[in-house]
Parts: C-alpha cells; sequence; structure tokens
C-alpha cells in the first residue's frame, strides 16, 4: 500500500480542544493514490470467463463424464480368459496429483479404517465370519443369483454381511455387477468406473471395460470421475468379501461397479430393465449394496412406534416390514413402504432396481415363475450398530438377503 499516507495530518486549532479538518491537498492526494489501488485490485479478481475456465480444466475434472478415459499405455489386453473382457494392467509407477494421475487402479481407499488393510489379517477375520454363516445355514441350499448385504465398516457389519456371501458359488461366477448408492455425488442415473482395476488388500479385481461400453452406449450411463469413484464408500465395502469368496476363481472373473443416484420409481424401473437379461444369465452375480435403518437426530430420523416397545425394537419391526415387501419383489410396495415410513434405507434406490430387473423377467401371471424358473428372495440375518433406548442414542441396521433364481 506504498503510495497512501494514513497518518495523521489534523491541526489544533487555536484555543480549541478539537482539530481541525485535514489539509485539502492531502486528502486529494490520498484519494487519487486510493482510487489507483483499487483499480489495481479489481484488476485480479477473476471473470466469471476466468472461473468457469479453471473449474473445466483437467485439474478441476467434472463428478462424470459420458465416455471412458483411454486405457494407460501399460495396459495390453488378456487374450487367454474371458473372451479378452479381462484388461491386466502394470501398477501405476508413480502417484499423481488426485484426481489427474492415471485412471488404471482405483485405490481401497478406506482400508486401513473401515476394514482391515492387512491382507492376510483380513482374509483370516472374513473366513471367520463365512464359516459361522456357513455353519448356521447348512448344507444343500441354492447358490445367489444375487445378494443384498449392507456397507458399514466390518466392526459394524462384517459378521452380518457374510450370510449373504457364503451363499455364493463361485464355480460358475464370471463376471459381478455391483450396484451401490451415492453417498457424496448428486447423480440422477447411474455411472460406471473409469478404472480399470478395483484394488484390495487381498488382490485386486479386473472391472470389465467391454460391459461398461456395452452400457455406456444405451446412452443412460455416465462415468464416475476418479475422485467419485475413491470417495464413495458403498460398493468397496463389498470388494474385499468378493475377492475372499472368488479367490479360486480370481483370474476369471470381472466387476462391473455401478454408482446408483437419487432415482425415481419410474427411472429405477427403466434401469431394471437394462439389466434384467444380465440378471438372467447364471454366469453373472449381482452384489446390491444397502444399508438399512439410520435412526437418530444426527441421521433426522427420530419415528419411533411405542407400542412395539423400546426404540431398537421400533426401529426392528419397521426394517422388517421394509424386508417382507423386499422378499415378496413388488417393486411398486416398495416404493409406496419408503413413502409412508420415510424409512432411511440409503441403499432403496439399488434395491429398487434389482426389483425394477426381477420385474422385467417376471410374468404378467402371479405364478411364483420367472420364465419358467423358479424365483426367491430370503433375508438370512439382521442386526443394527446399536439397541437404541434413548432419543439421544443413535443407531444403523444391516441385513443379509439371497436371491435365488433357477
Amino acid at each position: 500500500m506504498s503510495g497512501l499516507d494514513f497518518s495523521f495530518h489534523y491541526e489544533l486549532c487555536p484555543n480549541q480542544n478539537y482539530f481541525c479538518e485535514p489539509k485539502k491537498e492531502l486528502l486529494v492526494d490520498n484519494i487519487k493514490v486510493f482510487k489507483r489501488l483499487t483499480s489495481e485490485v479489481l484488476s485480479l479478481v477473476p471473470t466469471v470467463s476466468d472461473v468457469t475456465t479453471l473449474f473445466s480444466s483437467t485439474n478441476y475434472p467434472p463428478d462424470f463424464t459420458k465416455t471412458l478415459p483411454p486405457l494407460p499405455s501399460t495396459c495390453i489386453t488378456s487374450s487367454s480368459t474371458l473372451d479378452q473382457n479381462l484388461v491386466d494392467c502394470k501398477k501405476d509407477q508413480k502417484r499423481h496429483q488426485r484426481g489427474t494421475r492415471n485412471m488404471s487402479i482405483r485405490r481401497a481407499t478406506h482400508a486401513g479404517s473401515w476394514y482391515l488393510d492387512d491382507g492376510k489379517a483380513l482374509s483370516k477375520e472374513l473366513e471367520e465370519w463365512l464359516k459361522a454363516a456357513s455353519a448356521q445355514a447348512g448344507s444343500g441350499n441354492p447358490a445367489a443369483r444375487a445378494i443384498i448385504g449392507p456397507h458399514a465398516g466390518y466392526r459394524y457389519c462384517g459378521p452380518c454381511g457374510g450370510h449373504a456371501y457364503a451363499r455364493i458359488d463361485p464355480t460358475n461366477v464370471r463376471r459381478v455387477f455391483i450396484l451401490g448408492p451415492s453417498h457424496h455425488i448428486r447423480l440422477s442415473g447411474c455411472a460406471v468406473s473409469g478404472c480399470v482395476k478395483y484394488a484390495t488388500p487381498i488382490y485386486d479385481l479386473n472391472i470389465d471395460r467391454p460391459m461398461n461400453e456395452e452400457l455406456l452406449s444405451t446412452g443412460d450411463f455416465e462415468v464416475m470421475s476418479l475422485e467419485a469413484d475413491e470417495d464413495e464408500h458403498s460398493i468397496e465395502m463389498h470388494l474385499p468379501y468378493l475377492a475372499k469368496v472368488m479367490q479360486s476363481q480370481k483370474d476369471n472373473f470381472t466387476i462391473v461397479p455401478i454408482l446408483v443416484g437419487s432415482l425415481s420409481p419410474e427411472k429405477e424401473a427403466k434401469y431394471g430393465r437394462i439389466f434384467a437379461k444380465y440378471l438372467a444369465d447364471p454366469s453373472n452375480l449381482f452384489i446390491i449394496s444397502s444399508d438399512f435403518c439410520h435412526w437418530g437426530q444426527r441421521f433426522r430420523y427420530t419415528e419411533y412406534d411405542e407400542r412395539k416397545g423400546d426404540i431398537h425394537e421400533s426401529i426392528k419391526a419397521l426394517d422388517y416390514e421394509g424386508m417382507d415387501i423386499i422378499e415378496s419383489l413388488n417393486h411398486e410396495a416398495f416404493s409406496n413402504y419408503l413413502k409412508q415410513t420415510g424409512n432411511t434405507i440409503c441403499g432403496r434406490h439399488p434395491i429398487g432396481v434389482f426389483l425394477g430387473a426381477v420385474n422385467a423377467l417376471r410374468p404378467r401371471q402371479s405364478n411364483g415363475q420367472t420364465n419358467g424358473l423358479n424365483h426367491h428372495l430370503k433375508f438370512l440375518n439382521y442386526d443394527q450398530s446399536n439397541a437404541c433406548r434413548s432419543m439421544r442414542d443413535s443407531s444403523v441396521s444391516y441385513a443379509a438377503a439371497v436371491f435365488t433364481l433357477g
């Protein structure tokens, strides 16, 4: 601020106890300097065009685009398995700034906090939960074509998720669709990943790029940015479990992560029709990611039916009502239930898309058959992070379900 004199230039008036007006010439000079400096400062303020250019540059990528990024130069297409659908990619040699680095591998961003980051320890923990679930379920159960499972930290929902994953038979599975809700980014449709691999502490999972291209060709899908992909936990929390149960086929299957946005029932049905043919294929497995009721002031949901008993019992009754409707595979009834109760099921839209796919396969008549095949969905386990008894408490509910078709 050189050139502008802010010191006092007042003179004490004779025989008075107050100061006279400042000298006029000093005021004029200071005003001139102030105007010049104001002009210089304003010249530093970016225009609307400058801001638009800044945030549309590669340093600030959009959350979604319409096309997949080009394959990294280090990637080659496998010619021996999965009809050339697998892409084998060398590890990135250098990690660049987040959001602009190579899109080849999505990091396991929640490892070490939401679940163990040591592969051996994590594998052992998952094995224990799977064994406990299998022992409880018994033998001779049909393999899952789809599962519904939670996506919270494993210390809360790991045992519950095991009940769904224990019913997966890896023998014939060649592709796994993972539908997870968007928690952080506003999305009015569905989006695929732009990555080639998803990292887990157990081993990396290959993404089915040809399937992504096929879905994008419908015009109804977008591509997640790397930042949006890595911020979201609803898909990642299923990856270690999937890697564990599919370990015997680790080089013979791909994954198709799908981020599901805030959809109307009509849009859920629309996407369901797109996925229906893949659900009908026995070589495909669907994972539907969802927690159930989020109860408490921090979730802005405190509905309580005192007739059911304590708060946690009221929550359970509310969740079970929704679970019974999901078991009926009635998409319209599930949408109505959500409108009537407001239950904070975060994966309601992935569930809605799945129900839309099932209904697209079902004949008009209600005969318990789907294109000549028996279809059945059953919830196997339910749990809560905390047994709420006070309005100051909070909890999240978890549920595991298996869908069979055959």
